[in-house]
């Protein structure tokens, strides 16, 4: 065991952190809140892991930890983790990605065929009392385009291809030579227009970055099919999400499933809340019975691997934000 304190960052009044006997096998670890909490104990640390805990308080903590050489954020998502000293500095920065990976991909996939088989309307007629029949749309032989092609977006394209769907993928980088076998063709960031016209469901699993912020918006939108549905599982403010609800009010798009938002939670009176081309999920698509445990499982995980001087994984580009 590594007798150099481990320091734990949580939320204020979160006290649910899964296997932490076995974190305390491996480490000397401190849980706290609040910079106070870990006072004595910064100075001498190497690892911290961000559980739960707020980018000021990760800051915080970070500055009083000049021994420090890991920290590692539960989240996938890094827009509440990094901040300018952290980029500049030597310490490895990794993250909860591909963890939660499988759960969202079945999410999409719920999402689609809520769409394609009006399940809306289902529900609709059933609690009326209402027996309508009425036309369904296959999946077979239909394109899904994502955009970001990360785990998140392969584990999409796993579930479409085995659907019989097209995948098209949009990614920073093309790699030469690169054979996926679930991808029928990838496309470069500036060629999204193209590919966002021939999708019949847009998938967006963008991390948010400054290049990210606002990636799809009006002309994004505006080439999209009037039958498209956009499905957002990255980050709420990587679509315009105001230039979003003018084409679903005046039904330019014919639906969208939405687990993130510009604000979290939803305030009141937010139009999609009322929207009935909106399935709304608030922000917990990857919220199963494990996700803690997985996420703790994969952090274990890294921690051996750290304190026998190997590879971590997930390591992210700090400056790039992923």
């Amino acid at each position: 065991m590594n007798d150099n304190p481990l320091l734990v960052l949580t939320a204020k009044g979160d006290t649910d952190i899964p296997f932490v006997d076995e974190l305390r096998k491996m480490a000397r670890i401190v849980v706290g809140d609040s910079s106070p909490a870990f006072g004595e104990y910064a100075v001498n640390a190497e690892v911290i892991l961000n559980w739960s805990g707020s980018l000021e308080l990760l800051r915080e903590v970070f500055l009083m930890s000049p021994r420090l050489r890991w920290i590692h954020s539960r989240s996938a998502g890094l827009e509440q983790t990094i901040f300018p000293e952290l980029i500049a500095s030597n310490v490895i920065l990794t993250n909860g990605s591909g963890v939660f990976s499988p759960s969202l991909g079945e999410f999409a996939l719920a999402a689609i065929l809520f769409f394609a088989k009006d399940l809306r309307r289902m529900i609709r007629n059933q609690m009326a009392g209402r027996w309508e029949q009425f036309d369904i749309s296959m999946l077979s032989g239909k394109t899904v385009g994502i955009v970001g092609y990360g785990s998140i977006g392969r584990a999409v394209a796993s579930r479409a291809h085995a659907l019989e769907m097209r995948v098209l993928a949009l990614r920073r980088q093309i790699a030469r030579g690169s054979n996926d076998l679930l991808i029928n063709r990838t496309y470069a960031p500036e060629q999204r227009l193209e590919m966002l016209s021939l999708s019949d469901y847009v998938v967006v699993t963008l991390p948010l970055t400054d290049q990210t912020r606002g990636f799809i918006g009006e002309a994004e939108l505006a080439a999209m099919k009037g039958s498209a549905v956009v499905i957002n599982l990255g980050r709420g403010p990587t679509i315009d999400e105001p230039a979003m609800i003018r084409a679903l009010s005046e039904n330019r798009l014919r639906g969208a499933a939405l687990d993130v938002f510009d604000q979290e939670p939803l305030p009141p009176g937010h139009p999609f809340y009322s929207m009935e081309n909106v399935l709304l999920s608030p922000h917990c698509a990857d919220h199963t019975p494990d996700w803690l445990e997985n996420a703790m499982q994969f952090f274990l995980a890294q921690l051996e691997h750290f304190n026998r001087g190997e590879q971590l994984a997930n390591i992210v580009e700090k400056a790039a934000g992923y």
